[in-house]
This record gives structure tokens, C-alpha cells and sequence, in this order.
């Protein structure tokens, strides 16, 4: 299995908004679990480059973070910048 308990996990420790272990819910842990799978998803796509059931789960993948992200960006802009700063992403 690619993603177990324990970096889920640290996923949400590093990038949830309170340090505590069940911070799941949050928009900024939600897009950090999404971007682990979707650079997963594309690592797996370089070396597989006809499974298209991968790239249909992937571009939905890439669709929910780009609903929160948007979501984040209308709620809060500070914390919308953190994140992408924080996760390297590009707007």
C-alpha cells in the first residue's frame, strides 16, 4: 500500500491547522492528502502511460483540489497562500 496510517498521519500533522492527530477535516490537510495521491497517481502514469482508469481517477483527484483551493482562496487568502507555499504548488 503506497500511503499508510502512520504518513497519513504525518500528513495531517505537518499541513492540518491544529498539530493535533485528528485534524482530517480541514481544507489544508484535505489538500495535502489530495497532492500526496495526485504526485503518486503521477509518478505511476510515467511508467504506465496507457492505463486510463489511473488518469481518470487522477484528473477527478486533481478536480477536488482545485475545489478546496478555490473554497480556501474565497474563505481565507492568508492561509490559501500558506498552503501553496507550503506545498510547492502553482497557481
Amino acid at each position: 500500500m503506497y500511503l499508510s496510517k502512520d504518513k497519513k498521519q504525518e500528513l495531517f500533522e505537518n499541513h492540518g491547522r491544529s498539530k493535533s492527530k485528528s485534524d482530517t477535516g480541514s481544507a489544508e490537510s484535505q489538500i495535502a492528502l489530495f497532492t500526496y495521491r495526485i504526485n503518486h497517481l503521477t509518478e505511476h502514469l510515467k511508467s504506465n502511460k496507457k492505463d486510463y482508469s489511473t488518469r481518470l481517477g487522477l484528473l477527478k483527484l486533481v478536480g477536488k483540489r482545485r475545489k478546496l483551493l478555490n473554497y480556501l482562496h474565497d474563505m481565507d487568502i492568508e492561509r490559501y497562500r500558506a498552503v501553496l507555499a507550503d506545498l510547492n504548488l502553482r497557481k
